[in-house]
């Protein structure tokens, strides 16, 4: 069984779903604020993209010579999480893009042992290897396409991934709206 190959297939299973969230939108759908805290699709495939690229660039010396003014000193805290005006789907995809080559290409070099610093986290955390590090970045990048998922639901009531997914009943519209209703009396019993 080979490890690391099994947690990069892993990776890139995450990294397709997260970038199937935005096929059919447009623009407006893609960039709105879904949540209080603004959460939104082509936020969350920049974000996962400057994380993944941080992690598997200085962290193991491999730099990637790519500008991500969103990560300087001078940018807002999140705007990492979001896309501006001036910031196209096209920018942002080709960016997501490199950012999955040029950690592939360090994951591929690099064997499971290989140490490395992550320099923003506490001191007695910072030394990884790239085991450690794989593993963060499928649950990082899990989490934000669970986040997709409910955002591409709210947005045109697409859900899983795709009309085949067998993770889904297929269900009509009318069965969806009964199931809810079930799981809303539920709720209301519950709480009293």
């Amino acid at each position: 069984m080979d490890q690391k190959a099994d947690l990069l297939g892993y990776l890139r299973l995450r990294r397709a779903d997260l970038l199937a969230k935005l096929d059919g939108l447009g623009e407006y759908d893609i960039r709105r604020p879904m949540t209080p805290t603004g959460t939104n699709l082509l936020g969350l495939v920049k974000h996962v993209g400057g994380v993944q690229l941080e992690y598997f660039s200085g962290v193991f010396g491999r730099p990637h010579n790519r500008d991500l003014p969103w990560l300087t000193g001078d940018s807002d805290v999140d705007a990492d999480m979001w896309a501006t005006a001036d910031e196209s789907r096209a920018d942002i995809l080709d960016f997501y893009g490199f950012s999955c080559r040029h950690s592939d290409a360090t994951i591929e070099q690099l064997t499971l042992d290989s140490l490395g610093e992550v320099s923003w986290w506490t001191p007695e955390r910072r030394s990884v290897t790239l085991h450690q590090i794989l593993v963060h970045m499928c649950v990082e990048a899990a989490r934000h396409a669970g986040h997709a998922d409910i955002l591409r639901e709210l947005i045109d009531g697409t859900v899983g991934n795709g009309p085949q997914d067998p993770n889904l009943p297929g269900r009509t519209s009318e069965e969806w709206a009964a199931f809810r209703t079930q799981i809303e009396t539920a709720a209301r019993e519950a709480g009293g």
